[in-house]
């Protein structure tokens, strides 16, 4: 595992994108403050940039440098949740303005997944997480159902779980600073 986290972050740390397994399904990532990989992957995903991709981060103190104000609600939610699950909240900071949402909101996930956790304790920053699909496509469950598209037009693909089935992808609740909670999805 740590010689896919040195290569996977070099390709990072040089603006590229990478293919990578989550805790949840297979994802395409970058820098998450790297406002050209960013572009990358929207145009990979031939994706519209008013729609806004999930930032993972690898616990509580990098969510505090991603976000000023996390509601109390978030810290309960994430506590009782069992399964992954994507917060999206206000006023994001320190990461590229293009993966913000139009309402400056940003999803944000906690992961655990080994990889994933590690790869970021290398950054010292969040990673961008899209599914790796091409958008309005079907999430693969599997590395073997990603299109031959999505692997040839990332500069990195990590190889581990290749053959690990995909879980569904996470719930996603939005967080208002007015803690307002509204499930997006399940």
């Amino acid at each position: 595992m740590n010689t896919e986290i040195h290569k996977a972050y070099e390709v990072i740390k040089n603006g590229g994108i990478i293919l990578y397994p989550t805790d949840t399904v297979w994802g395409i990532g970058c820098d998450a403050t790297n406002e050209e990989a960013i572009k990358k992957i929207y145009a990979l995903k031939q994706r519209e940039e008013s729609k806004s991709m999930i930032v993972l981060v690898n616990g509580e103190r990098m969510m505090h440098q991603v976000f000023n104000e996390i509601p109390e609600v978030a810290w309960q939610i994430l506590d009782f949740s069992e399964k992954p699950t994507t917060l999206i909240l206000d006023k994001p900071k320190n990461v590229a303005k293009n993966i913000i949402a139009e309402d400056n909101s940003l999803a944000v996930r906690i992961v655990s997944e080994p990889f994933c956790y590690k790869l970021m304790e290398r950054m010292k920053k969040p990673l961008v997480s899209t599914s790796a699909n091409i958008s309005g496509m079907f999430t693969p469950k599997t590395f073997k159902e990603i299109s031959p598209e999505i692997l040839k037009g990332v500069d990195y693909v990590v190889n581990l779980h290749q053959d690990k089935i995909c879980k569904n992808p996470s719930t996603i609740i939005k967080l208002g600073l007015d803690s307002q909670v509204k499930v997006i999805r399940k």
